[in-house]
C-alpha cells in the first residue's frame, strides 16, 4: 500500500466518503444489471433491454447543460437532495408487473442518468475540499478501485435476487443504498463557500467551455482521454467476436473476461496516485494508453493466455487515463467552475466511446476483428507518443484555485456537509472488455467517470 493510499484511508472524512462509495456502488451495480434483465423478461425483446443502457448514459451527451446546475447551488445540499430524491423515486418501480408498465423502468433510468451527471459534477467540486491536493490522485484511484470491486460482486447478488424474487427486492435494495449514502454524506465535515450569484445559463455554459479552451495542458489531456475512450469503445464492441471467432468459446465466457478486466481496474486504481506523483499527468496518460495498445494487440491473438493478459492490460489502462483527467480537472479548475467543466469533460471523454461502440459493430460486418484491434493498437501507440508531446512533470497544487467571489479558502465557512459521496454510479465506469460495451461506465465513472 502506497504512502498516499495510507494517508487517504487514515483521513476520517475520506474514509466515510469511501464507505459511501462502497454502499452506493453496490446498489447501483445491482440495479443497472437487473433493469435490463427485467425489461427482457417482461417483453422478450433484446433491443428494448439494450435501450435501458442508452437511457441511463444518454444524459451524459448533454452533460454540459446539466452540469451548470452543480455550480448554482451549494454542493452539500445538492448531493443530499439528489440521493434522497432517487431513494424516493426508485419505489415507483414497484408498480412494474407487466410489459405495459415497462416504460416506468425507462423513465426512472433516464432520471438515474441525469442524477449521475449532477452528482458527478457536484462531487468533483467537493472532493478537493475534503482531500489535500497532493492526495487527489490517490483518492480518485481508491474511489475507482472500490467501484470496480463492487462490480465484481453486486451484479451476481442482483441477478440472484431477481431470479428468486423478481425485480422488486433489487429496487428496495437500491433505494436503501441511496438513503444510506445520503446519511453518510451528512457525517462528513467540509469547508464550502457559498456559490456566486447565478448568471445567465448560456453565460455559465460558455465560461466552462472557455476554461478548457484557455487551459492548453488540460485540453490536451481531455483530447487524449477522449481518443483513448474511443479505442476502448471499439474494443468493447468486438468482445463477442474475440470470444467466438478468436477463442471458439460460448458467449458466457465474456463473464470470465469481464472479471479479468475488473481485476486489472482494481490494480490500475490503486496505482494511480503514486504514478501521478512520480510521473506527472501526461506521462501517466501515455503509460495508460500504452497499456491499452498492448491489450488490444494481445486480444487479437488466438490463444487464451494472450487474450486474458490483454484484457488485464485494458482493465489497468482504462481507469488510469480517466483518473488522470479527473484529477487534473479538480486541480486546475477554479472551484466555481468545476461543476460545469467536469460535466463538459465527461461528455468529451465518454461521447467518443459511445460512438465507437456503433462504429466497431459496423466495421465488424466488413473486417475481421483481429484487423480492427491491431489497427486500434497501432493508433494507440501513436496516441501515446502524442500524449507525451511537450511533457513536463506537473506538481500538485493544494487544490483548485478559488475565484475572486469565493475569497480565500481559509475564510470559507466550515459546516457539516456530505463527502462528495459517490454518485450512486460513482465515477463514470469504464466500458467492459467483455460483453456489450457501455460508454461509461462510468465512471466518474468522472468518469465518474466516476464515473463513479
Amino acid at each position: 500500500m502506497s504512502w498516499g493510499t495510507t494517508r487517504v484511508l487514515g483521513n476520517r472524512d475520506a474514509g466515510r466518503y469511501l464507505a459511501g462509495v462502497l454502499v452506493s456502488g453496490f446498489g447501483t451495480a445491482a440495479m443497472l444489471l437487473v433493469a435490463g434483465i427485467w425489461v427482457k423478461d417482461l417483453t422478450g425483446s433484446s433491443s428494448l433491454a439494450g435501450l435501458v443502457t442508452l437511457g441511463t448514459w444518454g444524459p451524459t451527451l448533454v452533460a454540459p447543460l446539466i452540469g451548470v446546475l452543480a455550480d448554482r447551488f451549494r454542493r452539500r445540499p445538492l448531493l443530499i437532495g439528489l440521493h434522497l430524491a432517487m431513494a424516493a423515486l426508485l419505489p415507483v418501480l414497484l408498480l412494474v408487473d407487466t410489459a405495459a408498465r415497462v416504460w416506468l423502468i425507462f423513465a426512472v433510468m433516464v432520471a438515474y442518468g441525469v442524477s449521475f451527471v449532477l452528482i458527478d459534477s457536484a462531487e468533483a467540486a467537493l472532493v478537493p475540499a475534503v482531500v489535500p491536493g497532493e492526495l487527489l490522485g490517490d483518492f480518485n484511484g481508491l474511489r475507482t478501485t472500490v467501484n470496480e470491486g463492487m462490480k465484481l460482486v453486486a451484479p451476481l447478488v442482483g441477478a440472484g435476487l431477481f431470479a428468486a424474487y423478481g425485480g422488486h427486492p433489487v429496487v428496495l435494495l437500491d433505494a436503501a443504498t441511496f438513503a444510506l449514502a445520503a446519511l453518510l454524506l451528512t457525517q462528513i465535515r467540509v469547508r464550502e463557500a457559498p456559490p456566486p450569484p447565478p448568471e445567465r445559463w448560456t453565460r455559465q455554459l460558455a465560461e466552462g467551455l472557455g476554461h478548457l479552451r484557455r487551459h492548453a495542458p488540460l485540453r490536451h489531456l481531455v483530447v487524449c482521454t477522449g481518443a483513448a475512450m474511443l479505442l476502448i469503445g471499439i474494443n468493447g464492441a468486438l468482445a463477442y467476436a474475440v470470444v467466438d471467432d478468436g477463442l471458439h468459446r460460448p458467449p458466457e465466457f465474456n463473464g470470465v473476461l469481464g472479471t479479468m478486466q475488473g481485476v486489472g481496474s482494481l490494480v490500475g486504481g490503486l496505482a494511480a496516485g503514486a504514478l501521478l506523483r512520480r510521473l506527472g499527468d501526461r506521462r501517466v496518460t501515455a503509460v495508460a494508453i500504452t497499456l491499452l495498445a498492448a491489450g488490444l494487440a494481445l486480444r487479437a491473438a488466438p490463444g487464451l493466455v494472450a487474450v486474458v493478459a490483454g484484457t488485464l492490460a485494458v482493465g489497468g489502462g482504462a481507469p488510469l487515463v480517466l483518473i488522470t483527467v479527473w484529477t487534473a480537472v479538480q486541480r486546475e479548475t477554479p472551484n466555481a467552475l468545476v461543476g460545469r467543466v467536469s460535466a463538459t469533460v465527461n461528455t468529451l471523454t465518454f461521447g467518443p466511446g459511445t460512438l465507437a461502440v456503433l462504429a466497431g459493430a459496423g466495421l465488424l460486418e466488413l473486417v475481421d476483428h483481429r484487423v480492427i484491434q491491431l489497427a486500434g493498437a497501432a493508433g494507440a501507440v501513436l496516441l501515446a507518443g502524442w500524449a507525451l508531446r511537450g511533457d513536463r512533470r506537473t506538481a500538485a497544487p493544494e487544490g483548485p484555485r478559488p475565484t475572486a467571489s469565493e475569497g480565500p479558502r481559509a475564510a470559507a465557512v466550515e459546516e457539516t456537509a456530505p463527502a462528495p459521496a459517490t454518485p450512486h454510479a460513482a465515477a463514470p465506469a469504464t466500458p467492459q472488455a467483455a460483453g456489450p460495451a457501455t460508454p461509461q461506465a462510468a465512471a466518474p465513472a468522472a468518469g465518474t467517470a466516476e464515473r463513479g
